[in-house]
């Protein structure tokens, strides 16, 4: 069976009992492609065990970049290519530059973890999005189980993820 294709949906009234859903499938030993809701639900992360995310680190690094970009572009415009003596002051004095070293610091960290957000999440402007279900973007919660991944059949995990709680068990195939 091929990955990424073919789908059990468990769909959820409410969050909590998609809390405990999430921890009574993944302790049956079932691997969870992903859960899906229409606002954040807090500690969902936590149970479906995924790690702290690294964004900060791509962050701060775009943020070093555009602060030695700023003060390399200023030191060398003013104190090398173009050196102007204004009021006395020295070809590269540094107080003058901390206004632009820090707009382009900001410019580069936003622009930098909108990019690595993109990027890590699969997000391209020619591609069509996957739906699960059209509820998700009003009142349900569903959680998504890739048959190719899970060695249970299908009738075992159907009934693994009724017996959580769902209001419904469905499939979803793709055809992409």
């Amino acid at each position: 069976m091929e990955s990424n294709k073919n789908f059990v949906l468990g769909i959820y009234d409410d969050e909590d009992v998609l809390l405990s859903a999430v921890t009574k499938v993944r302790e049956s030993g079932v691997k969870i492609h992903e859960v899906y809701s229409p606002f954040p639900v807090h500690g969902l992360d936590e149970v479906l065990g995924y790690k702290r995310t690294r964004l900060p680190i791509a962050a701060f690094l775009f943020g070093l970049l555009g602060t030695t970009l700023a003060l390399t572009m200023q030191i060398w415009m003013l104190g090398f290519d173009w050196p102007m003596i204004i009021g006395g002051k020295n070809f590269a004095s540094i107080p003058p530059f901390v206004p632009v070293t820090f707009e382009l610091t900001v410019l580069l960290s936003a622009l930098g973890m909108v990019a690595t957000f993109m990027i890590i999440s699969d997000l391209k402007p020619y591609k069509k999005p996957r739906l699960m279900d059209i509820r998700i973007t009003d009142d349900k919660h569903v959680m998504a189980i890739d048959l190719a991944k899970n060695s249970l059949t299908i009738d075992q995990i159907k009934s693994i993820v009724g017996d959580s709680g769902a209001s419904e068990v469905n499939d979803k195939k793709f055809e992409d």
